[in-house]
């Protein structure tokens, strides 16, 4: 019998300021680690002013961690120090592995509408310094399943057999786009040790046993339990539904870099300034 996810919090997030002059919300941040282990980190953003954004997040470095940017709708222009540069388009996604350490800026263009979100995933102690590491998933590769009322976008992880676009070497991630007509229903299967937390884009549903209304805009983390539960509202839904297993290990968090003591994080600062941060 399936024992469904009840939920254990609903986040709106705070608006903020990053970069140059971006401004998005982050949902989920430097206080919210424990809880949703091993994801650090969700900046949304959606917006139809370009002042809003253009002014990008210019040349910064990462050490530690996996991002994940992944585009509804924008349009994103992108170099790293390990020689790549590119875009990121509608439905596009880049899985960045920063690893012992890399340079990169992240510049959105002008578009009609730039939706989306960024999510940061921690990277075990054993492969914190690990090699350093770009994966461009375009649209065309990333496989769609559709249901009754659904239409599942599967960027990483295994769905009902399907696997994703991307397959986390580091930690296995299951990342989802899913499309809900409106009144659709959406039971899935879920690894009762994994953390699984949504943040609903566009619309609104029920969630959980109960059945619990949360509107677009804000990110529910729900309990252990072997199953997944939604129904889409009269309007439907745009869900991105993300679980993977906590790594239950000490976090050291300074700006862009994550460790796992405070000596580490240190040392990578002094890295920065002494020029020595790129292993590779």
């Amino acid at each position: 019998m399936n024992e469904i996810r009840s939920i254990r919090r609903i986040v709106t997030g705070k608006p903020a300021t990053d970069g140059a002059g971006v401004k998005l919300v982050r949902v989920v941040g430097y206080n919210d680690t424990q809880d949703f282990d091993p994801f650090l980190m969700l900046d949304a953003f959606d917006s139809t002013n370009p002042e809003d954004y253009v002014k990008g997040f210019p040349w910064h470095p990462h050490r530690g961690i996996e991002t994940i940017t992944y585009l509804i709708r924008g349009d994103i222009a992108h170099g790293d120090s390990l020689g790549n540069k590119g875009r990121i388009l509608d439905g596009e996604c880049q899985w960045m592995t920063a690893g012992s350490g890399i340079l990169h800026q992240e510049m959105p263009q002008a578009s009609e509408r730039m939706l989306g979100t960024q999510l940061w995933l921690n990277l075990p102690a054993k492969d914190k310094m690990t090699e350093p590491k770009y994966n461009d998933i375009i649209r065309e590769n990333v496989p769609t399943v559709a249901e009754e009322g659904l239409k599942i976008r599967v960027v990483s992880g295994n769905y009902k057999g399907t696997y994703g676009a991307f397959r986390g070497e580091y930690v296995d991630a299951l990342y989802l786009d899913a499309e809900m007509a409106p009144g659709a229903e959406w039971l899935l299967e879920t690894d009762p040790g994994a953390t699984l937390f949504i943040y609903i884009v566009q619309g609104a549903g029920l969630f959980g046993p109960s059945g619990e209304a949360v509107a677009e805009k804000h990110a529910v983390l729900f309990d252990k339990g072997n199953a997944f539960r939604a129904k889409a509202s009269e309007e439907g839904a745009r869900i991105f539904l993300m679980a993977a297993k906590p790594l239950g290990e000490p976090i050291a968090w300074g700006g862009p870099i994550v460790m796992n003591t405070r000596e580490e994080l240190d040392l990578a600062f002094r890295e920065l300034q002494e020029g020595t941060f790129i292993k590779r």
